[in-house]
């Protein structure tokens, strides 16, 4: 437990900045691809809107996103003060009010539709608002405490900012009201398969990365009537699910270039992108399938091997992405990003070695 935010940092702390600027960076990342895709390379983007795209996308991001933590912290306050990770949050320490938090977490939520809409971003004030009801409707209120497969379904929530980045980016894209079919086609034919292929990876890596934390650390989401999968399926049925995402974000890295387009098959690019991107999923894949459930616990209570993969997991993420956004950039990007993905791996091998043999 740390000490509770008080004043301007308790009103922060309910969007939760930490995991909400995580979110923006994959959005970001999206808006940097489709510029440099749409433009043939880093060289001929006008990086002045491009800068200014990743502006507006981060305001409106962050609004709606933080807006939604807002809210399930208003809703969980029932839990929040039960458990040790979130009893300092703001309603529970008494800093503010749970009926100020609801309307705080609401109103910005709205200004966040409201500011995409603002700036012609139809398509994306639509995904915006989806995520925030859905995290609120179908996560926080519905499968969080009735389901075990809260957090794979759930994570569809968190899965939309690369949705959001590319359409904010790409300014062909508009939100057709016209009639049922129209609107379908104009919030799902986004024009290329890369933003849907970032939110199937985000979807995909949301279940091995979480439950790798809690196999070990689900006892308190247990406590207050939140089922987590150990907890209620046990720690080897979990392990056999993770393994099955984990072969999934294999197979996924496989279809990177064909889901980004614009390269000729097997040309240099293309196989620099593909091998590299299957390097990175087999790397990680890797910890998912030698986490042992029966191996002796740390003295802070955590299965090492699980500790470790949940560590890869988000190095895994931001090496995926950084990938993508090099390769986008052309021939010379994809080779910057196979040396930077290597280089991070070979280091964290190493580094992992050195802490098995102290």
């Amino acid at each position: 437990m740390g000490e509770p935010a008080t004043g301007a940092r308790a009103w922060l702390a309910l969007t939760k900045p930490g995991v909400v600027v995580l979110l923006q960076i994959t959005a970001l990342c999206a808006v940097l691809s489709q510029d440099m895709l749409q433009a043939g390379g880093a060289g001929q983007v006008v990086w002045g809107d491009t800068l200014w795209t990743m502006g507006v996308v981060f305001v409106g991001g962050y609004l709606t996103a933080g807006g939604a933590n807002a809210i399930n912290m208003w809703y969980d306050r029932d839990i929040d003060p039960i458990m040790s990770r979130t009893a300092d949050r703001p309603i529970p320490a008494g800093v503010i009010s749970a009926t100020a938090t609801l309307a705080f977490g609401v109103l910005i939520s709205i200004a966040g539709v409201a500011w995409f809409l603002c700036f012609g971003k139809g398509i994306a004030a639509f995904w915006a608002a989806f995520s925030v009801l859905f995290y609120i409707f179908i996560y926080t209120m519905w499968l969080k405490r009735s389901s075990v497969q809260n957090i794979v379904i759930g994570g569809l929530a968190g899965a939309t900012p690369p949705v959001i980045g590319w359409v904010a980016a790409d300014e062909s894209l508009m939100l057709d009201t016209s009639g049922a079919e129209a609107f379908l086609t104009s919030i799902f034919d986004l024009g290329s398969l890369l933003p849907w292929y970032l939110l199937l990876l985000i979807f995909l890596w949301t279940p091995p990365h979480f439950w790798a934390l809690a196999l070990y650390r689900s006892a308190e989401y247990d406590s207050v009537g939140v089922p987590m999968m150990p907890g209620v399926k046990g720690a080897d049925r979990t392990l056999s699910e993770m393994k099955v995402y984990a072969a999934l974000l294999v197979i996924l890295g496989l279809a990177a270039p064909e889901a980004m387009g614009g390269m000729e098959r097997f040309e240099n690019q293309y196989l620099i992108f593909g091998l590299t991107a299957l390097l990175v999923n087999l790397w990680y894949a890797r910890t998912v399938f030698i986490i042992d459930v029966n191996e002796p616990r740390t003295e802070a209570d955590r299965i090492p091997s699980a500790a470790r993969s949940f560590f890869v997991s988000m190095i895994y993420l931001a090496m995926m992405f950084a990938i993508v956004v090099t390769a986008s950039a052309g021939l010379e990007g994809a080779i910057l990003g196979a040396i930077l993905a290597t280089t991070i791996m070979l280091r964290d091998e190493s580094n992992a070695r050195k802490r098995m043999k102290a």
